[in-house]
């Protein structure tokens, strides 16, 4: 069970701050214990079942997060030549579906390098390549800067600067 004011990651919608556990307020007699999730990067407020079978974890560590960074280098990225675009986004949803943090990278690294490859080309790159690229690189970035304590719109040049800075010190 999560506390209040704990971060984590829940389902596909990306960090929620548990503002509250309890009845919930729409039905205030309810045997049943409901989380109050705030998302960190969006509006609104999400109430779960505190024993639902959706997705939810605690928020990677700040010791964890700094690994991550640190392994973005070596994490290859994913074979997918020769898929056609439902198998390649069914297999870019699975990356999502895990909610692991290095399958987000991975799926970035896979999107990024077919996108690249089809502008040089001369081709457009792929809708499902962006878009999913996207939708990763949102719940990578997110997960980050509520880890690392850092504005979500600096999470990007943040992994930049450390990955450039580890390529120097060798």
């Amino acid at each position: 069970m999560f506390s209040i004011g704990s971060l984590i990651v829940y389902s596909g919608t990306g960090v929620c701050r548990v503002e509250a556990v309890g009845p919930p307020p729409f039905d205030p007699g309810s045997k049943v214990e409901y989380y109050t999730l705030i998302p960190l990067q969006s509006t609104g407020t999400i109430y779960v079942p505190v024993d639902t079978k959706v997705f939810m974890r605690p928020i990677l560590s700040r010791e964890a997060a700094q690994e991550l960074i640190r392994r973005i280098p070596e994490i290859q990225q994913a074979q997918l030549e020769h898929l056609d675009y439902r198998m390649l986004a069914q297999r870019y949803r699975s990356f999502l579906d895990s909610h692991s943090c290095e399958d987000l990278v991975q799926l970035i690294k896979t999107a990024y390098t077919k996108s690249t490859a089809n502008t040089r080309s001369g081709k457009k790159p792929s809708k499902v390549d962006q878009d999913f690229q996207k939708r990763a690189e949102f719940l990578l970035h997110d997960e980050l800067s509520a880890a690392l304590d850092i504005p979500f719109d600096e999470v990007g040049d943040y992994i930049t600067r450390q990955v450039e800075q580890m390529k120097q010190t060798g």
